[in-house]
């Protein structure tokens, strides 16, 4: 994505030094565009940890890093993996990059083998990432364009949930990507944002870079979605996942199922986007099966923004109530009208989804499928 009329990714190894891994930190943006060198896999897990990046797949390509970079200083490969799967336990493409970077170094004999194995791994996980977020565009992009033909070109309403834009993978982003290529199609396209509340990574970098490009958008306060469905105002809700069970249920940031039920009461289509490493092949049941992360109360309880020309925060609450700060929630299958993935459009349930994936079963373990050998994403 372009930046200032510049091509960047969200990572990326630092031109002329590859022992350093370059990254933007999200933290300082909409204010300021920060870029980060990071040199250890300890300050890749921080980087994750702390939210300079997020996002599933850029989660899941910092980690492919991350272990390149404990490659690369000699680090305990298996101390490395442990930290750097503790830091975001909800995102599945964490532990799934990870897991590809160990199987994949398993071959190599040499330390200098183990460096361009980890290179050349971690350099395919941001690659395929970026590719397979272009063809979600490409297949969401039917979406769009059916309901701009029903429109008869009048806009088309998208309202999105956090941010699963380039910024929450290596480029074009999931929910967002059919919205930039219906956008550079010329299509008439207006995006409703939701804030996001608590650290606001909808007004704060769907906002950023949907502007970026170019594409109408409103920031809407959390609770407003509803009312814009009653209203006949949103054609389509999009969102992203950090993990999604071989079944079909979804877990995405926090909100993200109160916008499914409104979306079932006045009939929007719910669609969720994602690549196939943000599916987990093990889990059948999202509610009793995926872990929701608790984050710091601090986050609830404060809020940063800018003003007189610098960063503050500020404390939004009475100093002592107590916060709760679950992550993310779980958005059943039922309540879902379709997966957007790179192979295509399926629908969100065990049948359809292993028909698009078919070599995720080679066998089977009681009711859970058993993954061959090669990987889908």
């Amino acid at each position: 994505m372009n930046v200032r009329g510049q091509h960047f990714r969200t990572i990326w190894p630092k031109a002329g030094d590859e022992r350093v891994v370059q990254l933007i930190d999200q933290r300082f943006l909409p204010h300021r565009f920060v870029v980060e060198d990071v040199t250890t896999a300890a300050e890749m897990a921080t980087a994750i940890r702390d939210m300079h990046v997020r996002g599933a797949g850029l989660i899941g390509a910092a980690a492919g890093y991350g272990m390149y970079l404990a490659v690369v200083k000699g680090t305990d490969l298996a101390a490395a993996a442990e930290l750097l799967k503790a830091m975001r336990p909800t995102a599945v493409n964490l532990a799934w990059a990870v897991d590809r970077q160990i199987r994949a170094l398993s071959q190599a004999v040499t330390p200098e083998e183990k460096i361009l194995i980890a290179r050349t791994t971690a350099t395919e996980i941001a690659d395929e990432d970026a590719e397979h977020c272009r063809l979600i565009g490409l297949h969401g992009l039917e979406l769009i364009q059916q309901i701009a033909a029903r429109k008869q070109g009048r806009r088309v309403n998208v309202l999105t949930h956090c941010n699963a834009g380039w910024l929450a993978f290596v480029d074009h982003g999931s929910a967002t990507a059919p919205i930039y290529a219906a956008h550079d199609e010329g299509l008439a396209v207006h995006v409703w944002v939701d804030e996001t509340r608590p650290r606001n990574q909808g007004s704060k970098l769907t906002a950023w870079e949907l502007g970026e490009h170019g594409v109408a958008h409103t920031i809407i306060a959390d609770n407003t979605g509803g009312h814009l469905m009653q209203r006949g105002e949103v054609d389509l809700v999009i969102v992203g996942t950090d993990r999604t069970t071989y079944t079909g249920d979804v877990a995405n940031k926090i909100g993200t199922y109160l916008k499914a039920l409104a979306a079932k009461d006045n009939d929007v289509p719910f669609y969720v986007a994602l690549p196939s490493s943000s599916f987990d092949w093990t889990m059948r049941d999202g509610l009793a099966e995926i872990p929701i992360e608790e984050r710091g109360a601090e986050e609830v309880k404060h809020a940063d923004g800018w003003a007189d020309g610098r960063e503050v925060e500020v404390r939004v609450t009475p100093e002592s109530s107590a916060a709760a700060n679950y992550g993310f929630d779980v958005t059943p299958r039922r309540l879902v009208t379709g997966l957007i993935t790179e192979r295509g459009i399926c629908e969100a349930n065990e049948e359809s989804i292993l028909a698009l994936f078919p070599e995720r079963v080679v066998g089977r373990r009681g009711d859970t499928p058993v993954a061959g050998l090669q990987s889908c994403a």
